[in-house]
């Protein structure tokens, strides 16, 4: 299982990508709203220099037509460009799956809430499809069992999609999605700066420490 980083805040990748563990990065129009006004063709460069060769996927416009003129101008700007593509109604999104997949351009169909959206763009040919883990919650649907159902179409039929867990509220969260075992989970920075935080570590460092300090008082010379 792999992790990724939801941001668009290039101090918040640098200091992640110190850790080691991330694999790539996850971002959408919320996202950027938070970087106050930055330039969002600027700002992408930078990441997608920053994190490659790992992923960055970008989300661009919910017209068809729109999102293929856009995805055409993303593909130019790093060779790590996933396009997001939106599970639209009309079912217009899995042409663009289609289209762009096959011309080389990657793609991550986002804001999906349940199996059958998963299947089909699975179906599609996808290379990543992305469950929004907390808003399945909010809809009244059990997440945990719609990541479990995804997963085993993309095992079962051998697949390439790779499925991208998001929508992660605190640190219990990352705790579940593992347990439903998809292929990556995208955690928020304030979240993932959270885990490695436990209350009864910290105090057996601390009881460690001064154990060790103890025993340099009466450390015997050699």
């Amino acid at each position: 299982m792999e992790i990724f980083l939801d941001t668009a805040n290039t101090n918040e990748i640098s200091e992640i990508l110190e850790w080691g563990i991330i694999k790539g990065i996850t971002t959408n129009q919320k996202i950027f709203l938070k970087e106050k006004g930055c330039n969002f063709e600027e700002q992408s460069k930078k990441i997608l220099k920053m994190v490659e060769p790992h992923p960055v996927s970008l989300e661009g416009p919910n017209n068809l037509d729109e999102l293929l003129e856009e995805a055409k101008k993303y593909y130019k700007w790093g060779k790590n460009v996933v396009i997001k593509v939106p599970m639209l109604a009309d079912g217009s999104g899995l042409k663009a799956v289609k289209i762009l997949e096959s011309k080389g351009i990657k793609t991550n169909v986002t804001a999906m809430m349940s199996v059958n959206q998963a299947m089909l763009a699975i179906a599609a040919g996808a290379s990543y499809a992305s469950l929004f883990f907390n808003r399945i919650r909010d809809s009244g649907s059990d997440p945990v069992d719609v990541v479990k159902k995804s997963r085993a179409i993309i095992d079962c039929g051998g697949f390439k999609t790779k499925l991208i867990v998001g929508s992660i509220r605190n640190p219990s969260d990352v705790v579940e999605i593992a347990s439903a075992n998809p292929h990556i989970i995208t955690i928020p920075y304030n979240i993932l700066k959270q885990m490695p935080y436990h209350e009864r570590t910290v105090s057996t460092l601390d009881e460690f420490e001064k154990a060790w300090d103890e025993f340099k008082k009466v450390e015997k010379q050699c």
